[in-house]
């Protein structure tokens, strides 16, 4: 049974709109992407002093994977897209991919919260997600 799945892009490294198009090629390997969002640039949130400006996206999916394993496969393309994972947090970033929902699973561990805790304080998700969420359907 494929679960509905909605994922956060965000870029401020590089040539942003390049890796947002490498990260989509590569989302396609593991989920049916339905709907992609335009790119919007935004200032950094609780970013380190100077970072430079973000783009972000969201996409709606279709996949077969379970909210871990495909949590898991998003940190994988993170990686193969030249994501260095540091104790700065929020530092600056080639791709960074946030699960913000997964059907309707709810669920709190050490590794993955869902739905995403802090998507409904970020207009830098919220604006895309409305986006292609479509009309007729609320955003949780």
């Amino acid at each position: 049974m494929p679960y509905t799945v909605a994922i956060a892009l965000g870029s401020n490294l590089g040539d942003r709109a390049y890796n947002f198009r490498r990260a989509l090629y590569e989302l396609r390997k593991i989920v049916h992407i339905v709907r992609v969002s335009s790119f919007h640039e935004t200032e950094p949130v609780d970013a380190p002093p100077g970072s430079p400006r973000f783009l972000n996206a969201v996409v709606v999916a279709h996949t077969p994977l379970a909210p871990l394993q495909l949590l898991e496969a998003m940190q994988t393309i993170e990686s193969r897209l030249g994501r260095r994972r540091t104790h700065v947090r929020n530092a600056p970033r080639t791709i960074d991919l946030d699960l913000i929902f997964h059907s309707a699973n709810v669920r709190r561990t050490a590794k993955l919260t869902l739905p995403h805790p802090r998507y409904r304080q970020r207009a830098f998700v919220l604006e895309p997600l409305r986006e292609v969420w479509g009309p007729r359907y609320r955003v949780p």
